[in-house]
């Protein structure tokens, strides 16, 4: 097959690890996670396509895709980067196929959050812990377009221990989707 869209490649993501690399680039929802309901603007960018219907909880990993459904899969021993509460992180997205960016936004289980159950919009935190937001508007008189690789660093969130699960989401100004990556965690 092949690649399509783009995914993190640093720290390699959950798709990255255990997919072919066009299933990775190709997990594809409906953006403005943690919404749940399709046709909505975008609040900052109103002539943005509105959104597509967004992953149902526990397709979050594979952002409902069949293929990927495995990255879904509940107390599997997924393969965790090291990190320590408070750090800079760099995570890295790769692209294979060009589109206009709004946004990418970060979102972290909470502190309660529980390992054995499966990826639901209740295990994230409801506000990213980091965005980065291209603003030019509108969307057909501007590139927006990130560089390829694109690099963001961000700080996590103090005060976090033990497994943890990062959820990225690079959303599209010109079409109803966004590209879901998870990473697992492991705070020392």
């Amino acid at each position: 097959m092949e690649s399509r869209h783009g995914a993190v490649s640093s720290p390699p993501s959950r798709g990255h690890l255990y997919l072919a690399e066009w299933e990775a680039n190709g997990l594809e929802a409906g953006k403005f996670f943690p919404q749940t309901e399709a046709g909505l603007s975008d609040p900052f960018a109103p002539t943005d396509v509105v959104n597509a219907q967004p992953p149902a909880d526990g397709r979050i990993a594979s952002a409902g895709k069949d293929f990927a459904a495995s990255l879904d899969e509940v107390g599997r021993d997924w393969k965790k980067h090291r990190v320590t509460s408070g750090q800079n992180l760099e995570i890295t997205w790769r692209f294979d196929a060009e589109h206009k960016t709004r946004r990418f936004n970060y979102f972290l289980t909470k502190k309660s959050w529980d390992p054995d159950e499966a990826l639901t919009r209740a295990q994230f935190e409801a506000e990213p812990f980091h965005s980065v937001q291209l603003t030019e508007q509108p969307y057909w008189e501007h590139p927006l377009a990130p560089g390829n690789p694109t690099t963001h660093t961000m700080r996590l969130p103090q005060g976090r221990a033990g497994y943890h699960v990062l959820l990225a989401v690079w959303e599209v100004a010109d079409t109803g989707n966004a590209f879901y990556q998870v990473m697992d965690l492991q705070f020392t």
